[in-house]
């Protein structure tokens, strides 16, 4: 009977708790409906270009499955590759054929040199047979996939443990009775707030430190840029993932309440990220891409570790990186003025 009346408890406190209800149902379905667009999409066709290639050879290849564009000069088609425009072009020159590839994403290096395998027409084993050869303006044919997610994988991570602890630290603060005698004091709300930020980011600067530093020179993730705007990139998202946290903390009544938030923020950045193809994507559902701030931290730090990439390159994505982290504290500074004790 005993252990009735606490079945009977614990299921009066889950019905009471919709939320929680919500989660269980809900969340799996959102999951599981991305992993299938994701799993499902269209296969990936490379974009080819075609410089100085002979009419004769031009017309024997077979173009079925790539987008293949003719260029009048390799100045021309040089700028789409470093664009990313294109994944990689052909070029005539003498008695040799050169395919250079963009080569910073494996599984598009991989994708394009299975067309060319078929696309290609055989040539026959002669002499004057021309030459195949293949260049990178990034990376190598050494270069493996961890090269190519472990950037995304890097920023995930940063982002996903400092959303987590900021937002069960600031709930924390809001159910001890911490910030109600803070919003008591003479304290102006945006100070309390910049005092959280620059507290958590004082701890989040040394763990960002400390994982990017271990990544690159003990895991040994390709590194071809500067390690000063990786860590940049890393700071400005782990301050990013904090003012979201502590946002989304104050909308939670306890921690497994906070926990709800994960699959319904966190997780869906994994999949607009850019760690799966987002060309393969429907279109009427990438869009998500651009809402999320991982999608710019991982496009910044693939461009810098992966492609050699400058500041220049980097700074809009850095930018609107910093306008979500502005925007978060905005919201933040908001919510505390119409703050009441829950």
């Amino acid at each position: 009977m005993r252990v009735m009346a606490m079945v009977k408890r614990i299921l009066r406190q889950l019905v009471r708790d919709k939320r929680t209800i919500g989660l269980l149902i809900f969340a799996p379905i959102l999951v599981l409906t991305m992993l299938y667009f994701v799993f499902n999409g269209d296969a990936y066709a490379p974009k080819i270009g075609l410089v100085d290639v002979p009419e004769m050879l031009a017309d024997q290849i077979d173009t079925e499955g790539a987008q293949v564009t003719t260029f009048d000069s390799e100045a021309e088609v040089k700028i789409k590759l470093v664009a990313r425009e294109l994944d990689g072009y052909l070029k005539f020159e003498g008695n040799s054929l050169s395919i250079v590839l963009e080569g910073s994403d494996p599984s598009v290096t991989g994708a394009t040199m299975k067309w060319l395998q078929t696309a290609l027409p055989k040539q026959p084993q002669a002499e004057n047979a021309p030459e195949l050869t293949i260049d990178y303006l990034h990376g190598s044919s050494e270069m493996g996939q961890f090269d190519y997610f472990g950037p995304v994988l890097l920023g995930f991570f940063v982002f996903f443990f400092v959303f987590l602890i900021a937002g069960v630290s600031f709930l924390r603060e809001r159910t001890t009775g911490t910030l109600e005698r803070l919003l008591a004091s003479p304290l102006r709300k945006w100070e309390i707030v910049a005092g959280y930020v620059l507290g958590f980011g004082l701890f989040t600067t040394i763990q960002s430190t400390i994982i990017t530093a271990y990544a690159i020179y003990v895991l040994g993730m390709v590194m071809e840029g500067a390690f000063i705007y990786v860590l940049l990139i890393i700071l400005i998202l782990a301050l990013t993932a904090l003012t979201l946290g502590i946002l989304l903390s104050s909308f939670a009544h306890n921690e497994l309440q906070m926990m709800q938030f994960i699959p319904l923020v966190v997780v869906p950045q994994i999949f607009f990220s850019g760690l799966f193809n987002l060309e393969t994507i429907a279109e009427w559902l990438s869009w998500i891409s651009y809402l999320t701030p991982l999608y710019y931290a991982a496009e910044a730090l693939r461009d810098v570790m992966v492609r050699g990439a400058g500041f220049s390159d980097i700074m809009i994505n850095v930018l609107i990186l910093g306008a979500f982290c502005l925007m978060f504290i905005a919201i933040n500074i908001a919510v505390l003025r119409k703050y009441r004790k829950i």
